[in-house]
């Protein structure tokens, strides 16, 4: 007697890959920290950029010791790290260059402790962390020192967060087609484009209504920068991640895994919205 049909599986459910309950409450929480602090007292903002740079600091010289040997100094990266931002901040543009230079030197002065095999590789490290990290945050502590800093901020996260939904939303539902296959599997030109009209959209409602002197076309192309730094930016670090052989650069926040996993799209947007906003509506 013939065996009797076996019913088909299930279709599968396409999956986050992460626990989306988690990193919705862990979204939420950082976000009504980081607004708070926004809207309350600039410094304390400030000191909020600083402490996120200092563990993100921490989780990528960890992440390069452990996979790959490479000593980059902490300490003078710490230190300097949150100096560059309070400097940005109080003395802007200037003294965030001026700090960079500092934290460099720093880096190279404090790794002649220690012997000299391995010096240019950790000394590179370093100089390139100072750089990824620490700098390229500064420029919301730039951005923020406007009179009209903190919508200044809250315009440039918006549409950062805005970006990667629309990314994500959109990919998850349409993607078919990928993006960077070699670089990260998961991303496809239909999130692409999900991310582009999510940020154009926000971008002319948060410059009409939010920014002084905003107008919505500027909020059309900021939104269209945003998409593609903020793209740019998550392809970056996950040439770094797949270099290291890691999936996450930390575990601090569940559902999200390390501060960097959340900074690696806003770090490198940071510096095209304060030009742009410095283009279109000034630096005061």
């Amino acid at each position: 007697m013939p065996d009797a049909p076996q019913p088909a599986p299930a279709p599968q459910k396409k999956s986050a890959g992460r626990d989306l309950s988690a990193a919705i409450g862990v979204g939420v929480g950082l976000g009504v920290v980081i607004v708070a602090s926004l809207f309350i007292y600039k410094p304390v903002f400030v000191g909020v950029v600083a402490v996120a740079v200092v563990v993100g600091l921490w989780e990528l010289t960890s992440r390069l010791q452990e996979r790959k040997a490479i000593k980059a100094p902490l300490v003078p990266l710490a230190v300097g790290g949150a100096a560059m931002v309070v400097a940005g901040y109080v003395r802007g543009a200037e003294g965030a260059w001026v700090a960079m230079a500092l934290t460099a030197l720093a880096v190279l002065v404090w790794r002649m402790t220690e012997p000299p095999e391995g010096y240019l590789k950790d000394v590179t490290a370093g100089v390139f962390a100072a750089f990824y990290v620490p700098f390229l945050a500064t420029f919301v502590a730039l951005m923020l020192a406007a009179h009209d800093g903190p919508w200044r901020v809250l315009t440039f996260l918006l549409l950062t967060v805005v970006s990667d939904t629309g990314a994500y939303a959109v990919g998850w539902r349409f993607g078919k087609h990928k993006l960077a296959p070699r670089i990260s599997p998961g991303k496809t030109r239909e999130g692409l484009l999900g991310a582009v009209l999510f940020a154009m959209v926000a971008g002319a409602l948060c410059m009409q209504f939010l920014i002084e002197r905003g107008s919505w076309w500027q909020g059309l192309l900021l939104g269209l920068a945003v998409a593609a730094s903020a793209t740019l930016g998550d392809l970056g670090e996950s040439m770094i991640k797949r270099d290291l052989g890691i999936k996450d650069m930390g575990t601090l926040l569940p559902g999200h895994g390390g501060i960097m996993d959340r900074l690696d799209s806003l770090l490198p947007t940071a510096p095209v919205v304060w030009l742009l906003m410095v283009a279109f509506v000034g630096s005061v």
